[in-house]
């Protein structure tokens, strides 16, 4: 608020009036150093980003120019020596994995978040959020082999009970009776929403850690269940921070490579049904081509690159969307 001041010494029995003095900032030279440094840093970030996709484009395009921009994006082959490239089997089976990984991930993460802040006793916090922060540490090649050689067999048995159990549901129902249950989308989601749990966790344990304690104290003073006010008062104060924390997990599920490449075997047409074997991802795709493509198979390779980094740029941009409109509602 800024200071007032009277203009001059008032007559007796006058009524003095205040007059608004303005604020002036007097920056220091350490100010405008950080300052410079700051808007250099922000700068740079967008130069990278603006960089990467004008490079991306250009030599995307021989390959986009060869096929066309929309059989490329809605295709499901991928033949070089006809100079046909197509990625829309591979975007659909993308997608499929990362929305399994998140709903086997989510309500992990969430609850283990809750956990840790409202239920776990004090002494055991540290212990948690620093499993937590090692679980996220661990590389993807880890993960996979895991996925690979010990949790293929037992979700194996899993598929086959949703099979049996949740056939009236399309993506459950299969297209044959003796089709092969392994390295499939299901599996491929299990090991990706193991990987982006510690995510999805350590942001929404910060989030809700800076609820107002008093207001849940209150609350539980009036009478309300923990349930109740972690209900009422801590979800609604972190849903802005829980819904970014669910899209940078979705941005990084889209992303994973090396987990996804060693338990699903690459397919370019879609599989909408998640239990069945054979999937893929865009990262997945040039992981595995890129190091024997050559000629225009390259060009195609860093299309599909392309097609990745505008997806994950969109969701970005819807995550950005809903966390503001989630503060303005709040």
């Amino acid at each position: 608020m800024a200071l007032t001041m009277p203009d001059a010494p008032a007559p007796d029995g006058a009524v003095l009036e205040d007059v608004p003095r303005p604020i002036v900032q007097s920056r220091t030279f350490g100010d405008r150093v950080f300052r410079g440094i700051s808007a250099g840093a922000a700068a740079t970030c967008l130069l990278i980003m603006f960089t990467t996709g004008v490079f991306l484009t250009w030599k995307a395009f021989p390959a986009i120019s060869a096929t066309g921009p929309i059989d490329f994006l809605t295709g499901d082959t991928w033949q070089p020596d006809d100079e046909a490239f197509g990625v829309g089997g591979l975007l659909v089976n993308t997608i499929m994995i990362a929305i399994t990984a998140l709903v086997i991930g989510v309500p992990v993460a969430l609850g283990l978040a809750l956990f840790i802040n409202e239920y776990s006793p004090a002494k055991m916090r540290p212990l948690l959020t620093g499993g937590v922060d090692l679980l996220a540490a661990i590389p993807s090649l880890i993960f996979g082999m895991w996925g690979l050689f010990a949790l293929s067999e037992p979700l194996s048995g899993v598929a086959e009970w949703l099979a049996s159990h949740l056939n009236a549901i399309p993506i459950f129902r299969l297209t044959e009776p003796d089709v092969a249950l392994t390295r499939s989308t299901f599996i491929a989601g299990f090991v990706v929403a193991i990987m982006i749990t510690p995510v999805i966790t350590s942001v929404s344990r910060d989030v809700m850690a800076q609820v107002p304690r008093v207001q849940c104290e209150g609350a539980l003073g009036l009478g309300g269940s923990r349930w109740g006010m972690i209900r009422d008062v801590v979800l609604p104060f972190g849903k802005s921070g829980i819904v970014g924390s669910i899209l940078l997990g979705f941005g990084r599920a889209l992303g994973e490579t090396i987990a996804v490449v060693l338990v699903i075997d690459l397919v370019f047409q879609p599989n909408l049904n998640i239990l069945e074997q054979g999937s893929g991802s865009i990262s997945a795709l040039i992981a595995t081509k890129f190091g024997e493509a050559q000629g225009l198979e390259i060009n195609g390779l860093i299309a599909a690159g392309l097609a990745l980094f505008i997806m994950t740029l969109i969701v970005n941009l819807i995550a950005r969307a809903i966390v503001n409109r989630s503060k303005l509602a709040g």
